[in-house]
C-alpha cells in the first residue's frame, strides 16, 4: 500500500472514496486559505487592471458558453455542420448561395473592373519602366557619394564611383537583354501561340501591370461580402470600464470587481458575456445607472451594453456586450405573410430580441399595453398582434382606432365591430359604436362566468374557458380580441367618456380571464381628462399584464408604460435611439424583459393577410357582425330613433332627466345605466341642440322633437 505522504499517493481518489462513504465534502484547507489570502496590490503608479481573479482554481466556475466538446473533452472529428445528411445539405446550400451571390456581384461589375485594369495597367507600364531605370542607375548610392564628397574623402568617392560604374554596366547589359528578348520574342510568340494562350497571357500581364500601377488604397476588385469588425472585449477592458464608472477600486481589497463566471462568447455568437460581482455595498441599480459610463469605458455604444439582474444576489449581474448595435438591424417581414391559419391558444410571433432569438407573446388571458412617442412603430406593433388574431377564424375581433389612421381600415374585412376616428360616418357615431360594443362585451363576460360555472367538470375542468369550448358553436363563447389604438381619445369626449372609461376599467380587470384579449396602444400614457375620468385612465393603464414600450421622451414616461419599478430594474425606453423603428422593451410576457425588434407588416402586407383571413372565416362560417354586412349599431340601438320614440302625443319636448328615466325603463338592455348627462352628450353629437324645456313649471335642459326629426332626416340623406 502506498503511504499517504508518498508522492505517488492518489489524493483525488481518496477524497472521492471518503465523500462516497460519509456523504460529506472534503475541504481543501490550502485552497480555502488561498481564497482568503488578500490579492496583491498593483505597484504604485501602475494603471494596469489585470488583477489576478483566481489565484487557485475554485469549484463551481463554469463557462457561460461551454466549448463544443463531447464527453472526455474531445472535439468532434467531423464538424457539426458536416455531420448528417441534413446538415451537409444545409452547409452545401449555404456555400452555393454565397458562391452564387459573389459570382453575380462580380459579373455585374466585370466591365468596370476591365476598364480600371486597362487604365492602371497603362500607368503600371510607366511605373515599371521607371523602376527599371532607377535600378540601372543605382540611384540609392547617390547619397553615399555625396556624403564622401562632403567629408572631402576622395579615396572613398573614387571607390564608390568605380563600383557604381561597374554595376551600371552589368545592369545595363541585363536591361538590353530584356529589351532584345521582348523585341524579338514578342512577334514570334504572337505568330505561333494559340489565341487562347495569348488571351491568358495578356490577362496575366494586364493584371500584373495593373497591380503595379494602382495605388495601394485603390483595389480594383471590391469584396462582395465584408467581414464584420468589432472590438474585442477582455477582462482587462471590463475591469477598466467598471473602475472608471466608479463601481469599485482596484487598490482596496474589498472594493474590487470580480467575475462570477468565465468570460465567453454567448450562444448566438453575436457578443460576449460574463457574470460580474460588484464590491459589497454596490448594487445592481448602481450598475444600471452607470451603464453609459460602462459603455464609455468599453469604448462601445451604449446600445451595445446590456445588464441583466442575477436573482441570486443584488450585487451580481450578467454583462453582455454586443459586437455591434443589435437593434439597428430590422427583424424582417412578419412570418404571417404565409397566410396560414393561426391558433390564438399558441404564442404569437412578435419579433427578435437583441441576440436574434425569436420572441413570441402568449395572448390568451392577457391584456397588453403598447406606448411610445409618435412615429416609432406603436401602431405597427399592435397591428401585428391583431393580424395574428385575424388569421384565427375562431377569434371574434373588434378594432377601434381613436386616431382614424389608414393603418386599421382594412380590418373592416374581418372585424365583428370596428370604428375609425371620431367623426360621424355612414356606420354611425364611432364613439357610440364603441360604447355599444363595450356594453355588449361586459354583458357577454358576465354571462360567460355564469355559464362556465354551470358546465360539468369533464367539460370545463378548471371552471375557465378551454380551446374546445371556445371553438364549439353550441357554447357561444369564442375567444374575443379587442384592439384599441390611440385609446386616450376615448377618455376625452366629455360626458360620454365617463361610461366608456368605466366599461374599459371593468373589462381590463375582469375580461381577460373570460377569454377576452385586450390590445391597447397610446401615445399619451401620462393620461388625459380630469377628475374621475383621469383616475379611470390611470386605473385602465396600470391594469395591463404585458407592457411594450417603444421610444419615449423620458424615463418617467417609460415607467408609465412598462410599469412601476421598470427603471430601477434597468429598463428605460427613453434610451432607445430615434432611428430605431419598431424597437421596444417587452415586460411581463415572460420572466425575461428583452428589447424586441418587431416584425414588419406594412399596409400592403396587412391587406394581403386580412384578405386571406376573411377567406378563412368565410370557409369556417365565422364571419360575423359588421364584416358580414350586418348593421349592428342601428339594428340593436339607434339613439335618435330610441329617444324620438319616447315622445308621447302632444309632447314637443322632453327634459334630459325624463329621457334618461324612460330609456332605462323601456329599454333596459341598452340603457340600464344611462344618465341625463350621458344621453345629452350622445344626442347632441348628432347636432341636436340642448334647450330649455318646461315641465311642472320648471325649465330644465332637454331636447325638442322637431330637432330630433331634423337630425334623423340629415342622417338619411348623408
Amino acid at each position: 500500500m502506498t503511504a499517504p505522504d508518498d508522492d505517488r499517493f492518489d489524493w483525488q481518489a481518496a477524497e472521492r472514496d471518503l465523500t462516497d462513504a460519509t456523504g460529506a465534502e472534503v475541504v481543501d484547507l490550502d485552497d480555502a486559505r488561498a481564497r482568503r489570502t488578500p490579492r496583491p496590490r498593483p505597484p504604485a503608479g501602475d494603471t494596469h487592471f489585470d488583477v489576478p481573479l483566481d489565484e487557485v482554481p475554485q469549484r463551481g466556475g463554469m463557462l457561460v458558453d461551454p466549448p463544443p466538446a463531447v464527453s472526455g473533452g474531445r472535439r468532434p472529428i467531423i464538424p457539426p455542420g458536416w455531420s448528417g445528411w441534413r446538415n451537409i445539405k444545409h452547409s452545401v446550400r449555404q456555400a452555393a448561395e454565397l458562391a452564387a451571390y459573389r459570382a453575380g456581384f462580380h459579373a455585374l461589375r466585370a466591365p468596370w473592373y476591365a476598364a480600371q485594369a486597362a487604365f492602371w495597367a497603362t500607368v503600371g507600364v510607366f511605373r515599371l519602366t521607371g523602376r527599371q531605370l532607377r535600378w540601372w542607375w543605382v540611384s540609392e548610392q547617390t547619397g553615399l557619394r555625396q556624403a564622401a564628397a562632403d567629408a572631402n574623402d576622395a579615396a572613398m568617392w573614387h571607390k564608390l564611383h568605380r563600383e557604381v560604374k561597374a554595376t551600371r554596366a552589368w545592369r545595363g547589359t541585363v536591361l538590353a537583354a530584356e529589351v532584345l528578348t521582348i523585341a524579338i520574342g514578342a512577334p514570334i510568340v504572337w505568330a505561333t501561340t494559340p489565341w487562347w494562350a495569348l488571351a491568358a497571357g495578356a490577362g496575366v500581364a494586364v493584371a500584373f501591370l495593373a497591380h503595379v500601377g494602382r495605388p495601394d488604397d485603390r483595389p480594383i476588385i471590391t469584396p462582395a461580402t465584408v467581414a464584420g469588425r468589432f472590438r474585442r472585449v477582455n477582462p482587462d477592458i471590463i475591469l477598466r470600464a467598471y473602475y472608471a464608472a466608479g463601481l469599485g477600486n482596484p487598490d482596496k481589497p474589498h472594493q474590487r470587481v470580480e467575475f462570477g463566471s468565465t468570460m465567453a462568447r454567448d450562444p448566438s455568437g453575436t457578443g460576449s458575456q460574463v457574470s460580474i460581482d460588484l464590491p459589497y455595498g454596490k448594487t445592481f441599480d448602481d450598475a444600471v445607472k452607470a451603464r453609459g459610463a460602462i459603455a464609455s469605458g468599453l469604448d462601445v455604444a451604449i446600445s451595445q451594453v446590456f445588464i441583466t439582474r442575477d436573482p441570486t444576489s443584488h450585487r451580481r449581474h450578467t454583462l453582455w456586450v454586443a459586437d455591434r448595435d443589435p437593434l439597428a438591424v430590422g427583424a424582417g417581414r412578419t412570418p404571417l405573410l404565409r397566410c396560414k391559419p393561426t391558433d390564438i391558444w399558441q404564442p404569437a410571433p412578435f419579433g427578435l430580441d437583441e441576440r436574434g432569438n425569436k420572441v413570441s407573446i402568449p395572448l390568451m388571458w392577457t391584456s397588453m399595453l403598447i406606448g411610445a412617442q409618435p412615429r416609432q412603430g406603436k401602431t405597427f406593433a399592435a397591428r401585428s398582434l391583431a393580424l395574428y388574431g385575424a388569421l384565427d377564424p375562431y377569434v371574434k375581433l373588434s378594432v377601434f382606432d381613436g386616431g382614424g389612421k389608414p393603418d386599421w381600415r382594412k380590418f373592416s374585412l374581418v372585424a365583428d365591430r370596428y370604428a375609425f376616428g371620431l367623426a360621424m360616418t355612414r356606420d354611425g357615431d364611432p364613439a357610440e359604436i364603441l360604447l355599444e360594443a363595450l356594453r355588449e362585451l361586459k354583458a357577454d363576460v358576465q354571462d360567460r362566468y355564469e355559464r362556465l360555472s354551470a358546465l360539468p367538470v369533464d367539460v370545463c375542468p378548471e371552471g375557465k374557458l378551454t380551446r374546445e369550448i371556445a371553438r364549439d358553436p353550441k357554447y357561444r363563447m369564442p375567444v374575443r380580441m379587442v384592439v384599441l389604438d390611440e385609446f386616450q381619445e376615448y377618455f376625452d369626449l366629455g360626458e360620454q367618456s365617463k361610461e366608456i372609461a368605466a366599461l374599459l376599467v371593468y373589462l381590463v380587470k375582469v375580461a381577460p380571464a373570460a377569454g377576452v384579449i385586450l390590445i391597447d396602444a397610446t401615445q399619451r400614457p401620462s393620461g388625459v381628462g380630469t377628475g374621475q375620468v383621469a383616475q379611470q385612465f390611470i386605473s385602465y393603464r396600470d391594469n395591463h399584464q404585458v407592457r411594450f414600450s417603444l421610444r419615449t421622451g423620458s424615463w418617467q414616461v417609460s415607467d408609465l408604460v412598462l410599469g412601476s419599478g421598470a427603471y430601477s430594474e434597468g429598463h428605460d425606453s427613453s434610451t432607445l435611439l430615434p432611428t430605431y423603428k419598431g424597437v421596444g422593451i417587452l415586460r411581463g410576457a415572460s420572466d425575461a424583459t428583452p428589447t424586441v425588434r418587431t416584425y414588419l407588416a406594412d399596409q400592403e402586407d396587412a391587406e394581403k393577410i386580412l384578405i386571406a383571413a376573411r377567406k378563412l372565416r368565410e370557409a369556417a362560417g365565422t364571419l360575423t357582425g359588421m364584416a358580414a354586412g350586418e348593421d349592428i349599431t342601428r339594428a340593436s340601438r339607434d339613439v335618435l330613433a330610441d329617444v324620438r320614440s319616447l315622445f308621447g302625443p302632444g309632447e314637443r319636448g322632453l327634459q334630459w332627466e325624463d329621457i334618461a328615466a324612460r330609456l332605462a325603463q323601456r329599454m333596459p338592455e341598452h340603457y340600464a345605466d344611462i344618465t341625463a348627462e350621458s344621453i345629452s352628450a350622445q344626442v347632441r353629437a348628432f347636432g341636436v341642440p340642448s334647450v330649455d324645456v318646461k315641465r311642472a313649471g320648471k325649465a330644465l335642459k332637454g331636447a325638442k322633437a322637431d330637432a330630433i326629426d331634423a337630425a334623423i332626416d340629415r342622417r338619411k340623406s348623408a
